[in-house]
């Protein structure tokens, strides 16, 4: 028999392959032998053998073509079926389960710090424990026997209390328990070494075999079509008549299907099955393991248990543990077979030796505990860590649900109904844009296989990492630089990473910082990095208090509040709209009325047809310009109104592609004859703002701006420093500024001119996280944090944004018009607190002694000295919000478990009457 202590002991130091060489063939080396088998006393192996051909008849033609039949797969058939999609076919290439599902230790923990996540596990923990067993009458694998995360350092606690006041909003119950008190409930562990725990009574774990096969009989129930032993051969796409790219069909060996939509909840095969129609699925796939002990005494009804720091979970499994965890070098499968089924590789005990040790240190009495079984399967990872899903990019009609992370399980009940209500409406009906394919990767990394492998790396081995609100990547950087780079790295620019490019973060004055080749984290044989500037700011950053560079950052935003501060914000997207039909897109597609003439700017939203944000921000109607020119596309109509252009200025990259998809998306459905142009690589963009900033680019620039020659919310083209270039007179932090739209081959040029006509009035460089303060200080709207696609504008106070008071129709306004009948009844409210304590959101809020939201978005505002937090309230006993509401409640914010005293306001605690960016000082 093999033991948990003599693994420890016996597996030696060796050499790992390099993570871009085969690590096969996976042979074994000293060290223990166990049993290679899952600890399940059922799967679906066992319940028949494979047969020649599919297990039930192909129909000629569905409405949804469902690939995969693990945990995904599944889900999503039984939420379309629910839906009332009964035209809905599942197609499994041998049997459910088979791929990964099947070895998955199908844990459910119920806490994440993500509001939507919360909201996504409720659900599948709801359809297992409740949902499968009143509708079939069976079990369907659900095991409550609690979770409990272990803190060995004050950050873990401070996490942990940070996912207990977010519990709270949502019902979650949660202790957060002293080490005396965790001894207690689990008898076993040693705690010497904790700072605390955080219990949760109602976690527990799934049955693989049982959830999914229980999945596939509602389904089938309700009329779903569930074919196994049924491989797919190609997926055929054909070109509508305006050359947009759609599917067409499922190709078979045993025939095909006729259908408009597939949805790939392939796991680690759906890079192939994307191939076949041309879809770029950026995961990769990669060993993941862990051990079965044999019976341990006293562990029986034990909660499952996350070690964080040591980076290693103990899974109740009957009378023993399943030990797994995410090591820093983790081995790449590098060549997919697509034969594997039911399969398990030979476990490296070199790289698994790191979580027996974590491990034995947490509960002592696995070092004498047999080792039964090792479980090493293939697991899909992503670049960051969350699921591939929506509608692919490049085809209609193809969806993806894959790319889990090993959370497939835990994360498949509420996935799988937002994905069936994407398929059906058109839109999730969460928030789930931090898991949309089309806005998460450029297309310029989605196809990099070395972005794709450091990324996806470094997400594997910080799973189990705090997540710290100003965390950074160290992997895949330096990929998209804008003109500016090279000037502001020199300057002591301390970079963020979004969608691939580095922006300004914040202006280090001890010099520069730049960002050095992926080190792997020293894995591989690989040289850690030494004396890395970049790494050491960065963890300067992983606390919970204000950073060490909080009064950097308060001299960023108080030069800016009162001389002036030139940001750097060519990451924004820049779009143009043209064509024949461009004035019908445009009333269509944004809330305001942008019907204005050339030099007009607008600020506005885009909706979807519930009414939700899909976005924010400015659209200027221009006049046309000469070809190839970046500033303005030239164009022309046959009449009045035809061949206009807007020029939409929207918004952070990531931004950016999730309007471009958007827009596309209206536009091809609408079949509008019109065209988008992303000119966002073509043109930086510097943004001077402050009391000051006339008086420098007066300097600068060739025209007057003069209230009265150039006011708010207008643009013309200039010359600056012999440059022609846009200059928009707009602001995002509430001051009097100026954008400028700069050619790249310009922008050194013109950044050196206003910097130093600057100088002697005391410019700075300043970056997004002054950005992040001010404009918060202002109560300007972020996207995707105060404003996202199931918020309206209505309530987040953005109704002066809809032209409801013309006729002209626009995407969501039979929604917004409702809504404005019946009343709104959650509603984005703005705290501060006197006590200077930092926040980051979702803190609880509290009206009254109740809890009745969470903050969404907080930052501190350095002109008004307080915290400031923005979130979104509504009434317990369910009625209407109004403002009376809002004013006559007794607030507090809950953050760690602490209550702070906080005041609501209804107006900005800045500026509340709008002088300043009208430069009336």
């Amino acid at each position: 028999m093999s033991y948990m202590g003599c693994a420890l002991r016996a597996a030696t130091p060796r050499r790992l392959p390099a993570p871009w060489r085969s690590p096969r063939p996976f042979s074994s080396h000293a060290g223990p032998t166990a049993e290679k088998s899952v600890p399940y006393q059922k799967t679906l192996k066992e319940e028949g053998t494979r047969s020649a051909g599919p297990s039930r008849p192909l129909p000629p033609s569905a409405e949804v073509v469902v690939v995969g039949g693990g945990s995904l797969g599944c889900q999503t058939t039984y939420h379309l079926a629910k839906l009332g999609v009964t035209s809905v076919v599942l197609l499994e290439r041998d049997r459910l389960t088979s791929g990964t599902t099947w070895h998955t230790a199908g844990l459910l923990w119920q806490l994440r710090p993500s509001d939507v996540e919360v909201e996504l596990l409720a659900h599948t923990r709801d359809v297992v424990s409740r949902e499968l067993p009143a509708e079939t009458g069976l079990h369907a694998g659900w095991v409550q026997n609690g979770g409990l995360f272990i803190a060995s350092s004050k950050q873990r606690l401070d996490e942990y209390k940070r996912l207990m006041s977010l519990g709270k909003v949502y019902g979650v119950e949660s202790y957060v328990l002293s080490p005396a008190q965790t001894k207690d409930l689990y008898p076993l562990m040693n705690v010497d070494d904790l700072y605390g725990t955080l219990y949760v009574p109602k976690d527990g774990t799934m049955d693989p075999a049982g959830t999914c096969s229980t999945l596939a009989r509602a389904a089938a129930a309700r009329g779903a079509t569930i074919i196994e032993n049924c491989p797919v051969t190609g997926i055929q796409v054909r070109a509508d008549d305006f050359g947009v790219k759609r599917v067409h069909a499922v190709e078979t060996a045993h025939g095909t299907i006729q259908t408009p939509c597939v949805v790939n909840c392939a796991g680690v095969w759906a890079r192939a099955l994307g191939r076949l129609a041309g879809v770029r699925v950026p995961l990769v796939a990669m060993h993941h393991a862990y051990v079965v002990t044999e019976r341990i005494e006293g562990i029986q009804n034990m909660p499952n248990v996350r070690d964080h720091d040591a980076s290693v979970y103990l899974r109740l499994q009957g009378d023993a543990l399943s030990v797994g965890g995410y090591e820093s070098n983790p081995i790449f499968w590098e060549e997919v077979s697509e034969k594997f089924a039911f399969g398990l590789f030979d476990l490296d005990w070199d790289v698994f030796t790191q979580h027996i040790e974590g491990a034995i240190n947490r509960v002592p009495v696995l070092e004498k505990t047999g080792i039964k079984s090792t479980v090493c399967g293939p697991e899909s990872f992503t670049a960051d860590h969350k699921p591939l899903m929506g509608e692919a990019p490049e085809v209609r009609g193809f969806f993806l649900g894959c790319g889990f992370n090993s959370a497939g399980m835990m994360l498949g009940g509420g996935c799988g109904r937002e994905l069936a209500h994407w398929i059906v409406h058109g839109r999730p009906e969460k928030d789930m844009y931090g898991y949309d394919i089309r806005q998460r990767f450029h297309h310029s990394l989605t196809d990099d296989n070395r972005w794709i492998r450091e990324r996806s790396h470094e997400s594997y081995a910080k799973n189990y990492s705090v997540v710290f609100p100003h965390d950074e990547p160290l992997a895949g950087r330096n990929m998209r630089k804008d003109p500016l780079h090279e000037e502001l790295l020199q300057q002591g620019c301390v970079f963020q990473e979004r969608h691939g490019w580095e922006r300004p973060g914040w202006f280090s004055p001890g010099g520069a910082a730049p960002l050095l080749d992926y080190d792997y984290y020293g894995a591989y044989s690989r040289q850690r990095h030494r004396d890395y500037t970049y790494s050491r700011l960065l963890a300067d950053e992983y606390t919970f208090d204000f950073p060490p560079h909080h009064n950097i950052i308060k001299n960023e935003c108080l030069t800016c509040r009162n001389a002036l501060a030139l940001f750097d914000m060519s990451y924004f997207g820049k779009f143009y709209l043209v064509g024949p039909e461009a004035t019908k897109a445009a009333n269509w597609l944004f809330t305001a009325d942008v019907s204005k003439a050339p030099g007009s700017t607008v600020y506005t939203c885009m909706l979807n047809k519930r009414g939700g944000v899909e976005s924010d921000l400015t659209v200027s109607r221009i006049s046309p310009g000469e070809p190839g020119s970046p500033l303005a596309p030239a164009f022309q109509g046959k009449s009045p109104g035809d061949g206009c252009a807007s020029a939409a200025d929207v918004g952070p990259r990531a931004v950016a592609q999730h309007n471009w998809s958007h827009i596309t998306a209206v536009l091809q459905d609408m079949k509008l004859q019109c065209k988008l142009i992303d000119c966002s690589e073509e043109l930086g963009m510097m943004s001077l703002q402050g009391p000051l900033s006339r008086v420098v680019l007066q300097e600068v620039l060739d025209t007057d701006l003069s209230n009265e020659a150039f006011p708010f919310s207008t643009h013309k083209l200039v010359t600056a420093a012999g440059c022609t270039v846009r200059a928009m007179r707009l602001s995002f932090v509430g001051e009097m500024g100026w954008e400028l739209h700069v050619p790249r081959a310009d922008c050194v040029r013109v950044y050196r001119a206003v910097m130093q006509a600057g100088a002697r009035h005391g410019i700075a460089n300043a970056g997004y996280r002054a950005i992040d303060s001010l404009s918060i200080e202002k109560g300007y709207r972020h996207w995707h944090a105060d404003l996202r696609p199931d918020d309206t504008p209505l309530e987040a106070g953005l109704a002066f944004t809809c032209k409801l008071k013309s006729s002209i129709p626009f995407l969501g306004r039979e929604a917004v018009e409702a809504q404005k009948s019946t009343g709104i009844f959650r509603r984005l409210v703005c705290f501060t607190t006197d006590e200077k304590v930092p926040m980051f959101g979702l803190e609880a809020i509290w009206r009254d002694g109740e809890v009745v939201g969470h903050v969404r978005r907080a930052d501190f505002g350095f002109a008004i000295d307080k915290t400031i937090a923005y979130g979104y309230i509504r009434d317990p006993a369910g009625g209407p919000v109004s403002l009376d509401f809002v004013k006559s409640g007794s607030y507090e914010l809950e953050r760690m478990g602490v209550s702070y005293p906080a005041q609501a306001h209804t107006k900005s605690p800045f500026d509340p009457d709008n002088k300043r960016v009208k430069g009336i000082y």
